[in-house]
Formats: structure tokens, C-alpha cells, sequence
């Protein structure tokens, strides 16, 4: 038996989720229930072993469990890229180790986009919930201009289409003249992700028991079965796939080989037409930080209106809690960052801050695969939990239900997640590279 050690806690509303209509009161499980199959956590890992498993195996009877409301996890907290090529945020520039493991990376990543795009299509997703329109690297600083070029190098040597912009392509995308040059990389999908998560679930609904608000408190073996228990209900099933990110060393597994971070994000208020008059810029666009430690910003337009979205800092949190000072003294940064990009938006925009999960291993690996007799993880997604969650989501739905994608073969072979060193030795040095790298990455940031 295990007793699940805390339940996942998130920062701040879930903005993305807070912009579309309430969803319909949570089916919540309140009965002992069997199943052929249980898929614990409703992010992007989850729903896809759930919609894989339904392809896999229909007419099994599939639940699917999730602690809190589906879009208001670390799932509805992303920042909406789906980015198909390298995209490593202990390097220098996203690259990877060697050009073999790169391409390995992208060919699952863009298996997760192009299952991802699938099911948009199925379940009627707009492009506001889906859309494959590519993504720009930003460059704020000439350090971020050198690392672009090195990426680019990179990707010419993968044989991987891009595209250099200069200032005045960067200040017609994104109406800001902080922009000193971006890189335009074609492959990736932005996404609404809360809306994202909720129309895969709507789109499910049909074929799989979701349960709402139902968090797992406990597992156990029961004659050769799996129990998990909740507040007011259990599951019983031969066969569970954990699909709960870093919330597994919760559980039992993976302890001490699982780097707990927060990343923190603001959203604006809509834009009045005339602000977005003055600001300019295509409606709609991603840029990431040419440097892995700067600020992400998207704008945004359709439910909610026209907004910006601004993310950076990150934090080491073992315990994955934080409390609401913390993100308080985030969101002055993002303040800061926002008014060094659009001088001419007034001070007073942010309407909503939040915070979100993410977990990391030493070594870039996945918390994948069959961890117990019938128990199949699809966690630690090191920072990329669009892509890496829903390719993780699938591939473990592929390995428990014995399918057979060739991709699989190459999820196995990735190593362990590396041990982490004893505390307080793994807290400090996280904190020390953290805040050197944040420094570093300058104006940026």
C-alpha cells in the first residue's frame, strides 16, 4: 500500500482557463468502480494514453482520474507552445547533445504534434485552440543574436527549415522595437492549452469515465489488481498509467531523481482597440527567449480578447508548494519585462499571475515506462510538457496495451532519471545555477 504524500497545490488562477465559459459541474467519483484501465492525471500525458488506449483497445472500459478540474492544472498553466524541434533548457541554445539525438527528439516531438493535430481535427478544434503556425526564437541582446545564429547552424546541419529575422521583421510581428533579431522555425502548433486539454476531455467523454475533483490518495494491490482511492471512491484495475509529471515522487516513485521547478507567467487584460491600435504587431504570435532563462510572450487574440502573455523566473521547490508572496515578487518582474517591450501600453495591464509545475531530471531523461507490475509511467516531461507529455501519454498507452509503434523502441532506450544529490547540496547548487543563469540571460529577461 501507498499513501499518496501530499496533493498537487497550483499558484494563482489558471488564466487560460478563466478566459472560456465555466465548464459543466465535475463528475465526481463517488462509488467503487472496476475498470480495464486506469490513466491517473487529466494533463497532456493523460488525455493522450487515454485517446491512444481508446484506438488500442475499444470496448475496454477506461477511467480517467483527475485531482483538481481539467485546465486548471499545469496542463491550463502552459504557455501554449507545441515545438517540435530540440528544445533542451539546460542548454546554451536549445540544443541538444549530438545531431543523432536531436533528430531522434524531433521525429517525437512531431509525432506528438501530428497526434495532437489529429485529434483537433476530430474533436472540431478551432485555430485558437490549435494551430501549426510556427514560433520565433527572440533575440534581445547580442548575446541572443549569437545564440540564434549557433541554433541556426544547428538546424542547417539537421537539415531543418528556418529563417533569420531581422529587427524590422521582428517589430512588424510583434510591434515592439525591443527585438533585435528572432529565428522562425515553421514546425511548431500554438495552442490554447486550457482550451486545448478541456476539448480532447469533451471529445472523450464518450468512450472514457472522467472523473473530476477525485484526487488518488492511496494505492494498493488487491488479488493482482491495482486500488487507487479517493476521497469518496476507488478504482479498481489491472492495469494504471501515471500520468502525474513530477506529482509521481508523490506516489512513491522516482524519489529523489526528480527536479521540482515553478515557472510564473502574466496575462494582460484585453486590449482596447486603440491600445492595440498603437501597439501594432500581428494579432497572434509566439516568441521564445533566444536564451533559455528570458521571458517567453505570446499575444493572443479570440476567447477573452486581445491580450499579451508574459512568462519568466523559475524556482527550485522540492516541495512543489509556494506560497502567494512569492508570486507577488514575480509578478514584478514580469511587470518590468512587459514595460521594456511595450512602452506604450499603460503600467497597469496584468489581470492575471499564476504559477506552474514543471519537473526535470539531471539528465534530460523521461520518468517512463513500466515502474511496477501493471503500473506505467508517462512523467517528467523536462520542460517541454506539450510535446513530451502527449508523445509520453501515448507511447505508454502503446507499451501497456502491447502495441506496437517503432517510437516506442526509443522511448525504452532513453536512461533513468539521474539520482539527485542530498540536500541541502541539490538545493543549493539549483539555486545557484538558476540565479547565475537568470543574470546572465540579461535583457533578455
Amino acid at each position: 500500500m501507498t499513501r499518496v504524500s501530499r496533493l498537487p497545490r497550483d499558484p494563482g488562477p489558471a488564466a487560460w482557463n478563466a478566459l472560456l465559459p465555466p465548464p459543466q459541474p465535475a463528475r465526481v467519483l463517488e462509488e467503487k468502480i472496476t475498470a480495464d484501465w486506469l490513466v491517473i492525471g487529466a494533463g497532456f500525458a493523460g488525455l493522450a494514453a487515454v485517446r491512444r488506449l481508446t484506438q488500442l483497445r475499444p470496448g475496454d472500459r477506461i477511467v480517467l482520474l483527475e485531482a483538481s478540474r481539467i485546465g486548471d492544472g499545469p496542463a491550463g498553466r502552459n504557455s501554449g507552445f507545441m515545438i517540435d524541434l530540440p528544445h533542451k533548457l539546460t542548454s546554451e541554445d536549445y540544443s541538444g547533445e549530438d545531431a543523432a539525438k536531436d533528430q531522434a527528439q524531433t521525429e517525437l516531438n512531431r509525432a506528438a504534434i501530428d497526434f495532437a493535430a489529429q485529434a483537433a481535427d476530430e474533436y472540431g478544434m478551432d485555430a485558437e485552440s490549435f494551430d501549426r503556425s510556427g514560433k520565433v526564437n527572440g533575440a534581445a541582446a547580442e548575446r541572443g543574436v549569437k545564440a540564434n545564429a549557433s541554433y541556426a547552424a544547428h538546424l542547417a546541419e539537421l537539415d531543418e527549415p528556418h529563417e533569420l529575422l531581422d529587427r524590422q521583421a521582428m517589430r512588424e510581428l510583434t510591434g515592439s522595437d525591443y527585438y533585435l533579431g528572432g529565428l522562425f522555425t515553421p514546425g511548431a502548433a500554438m495552442i490554447q492549452p486550457a482550451k486545448f486539454v478541456r476539448a480532447m476531455a469533451t471529445g472523450l467523454a464518450g468512450q472514457v469515465d472522467i472523473f473530476e475533483q477525485s484526487p488518488v490518495t492511496e494505492t494498493r494491490r488487491v488479488d493482482g489488481d491495482w486500488r487507487a482511492t479517493t476521497p469518496q471512491g476507488s478504482v479498481t484495475a489491472p492495469r494504471v498509467i501515471l500520468a502525474v509529471n513530477g506529482h509521481a515522487e508523490s506516489f512513491g516513485y522516482f524519489r529523489r531523481r526528480l527536479v521540482h521547478i515553478h515557472l510564473y507567467a502574466s496575462m494582460t487584460r484585453a486590449l482596447a482597440s486603440e491600445e492595440a491600435r498603437v501597439l501594432g504587431g500581428a494579432p497572434r504570435w509566439g516568441v521564445t527567449p533566444s536564451d533559455p532563462m528570458g521571458s517567453t510572450v505570446r499575444r493572443i487574440s479570440g476567447t477573452g480578447g486581445d491580450r499579451i502573455v508574459i512568462r519568466n523566473r523559475v524556482t527550485y521547490d522540492p516541495t512543489r508548494e509556494i506560497d502567494a508572496a512569492r508570486l507577488e515578487r514575480m509578478g514584478k518582474t514580469h511587470d518590468a519585462s512587459f514595460k521594456a517591450r511595450f512602452p506604450a501600453l499603460p503600467d497597469d495591464m496584468m489581470e492575471h499571475r499564476w504559477g506552474g509545475r514543471l519537473c526535470l531530471s539531471l539528465n534530460d531523461a523521461p520518468a517512463f515506462g513500466e515502474i511496477e507490475d501493471g503500473v506505467f509511467a508517462a512523467c517528467c516531461q523536462n520542460g517541454l510538457g506539450t510535446t513530451k507529455g502527449t508523445i509520453s501519454g501515448v507511447l505508454a498507452a502503446e507499451q501497456a496495451a502491447r502495441g506496437n509503434n517503432p517510437l516506442l523502441v526509443r522511448m525504452l532506450e532513453a536512461p533513468a532519471p539521474q539520482r539527485l544529490p542530498p540536500e541541502p547540496i541539490a538545493a543549493l547548487g539549483a539555486i545557484a545555477t538558476m540565479k547565475w543563469k537568470e543574470w546572465r540571460a540579461g535583457r533578455e529577461r
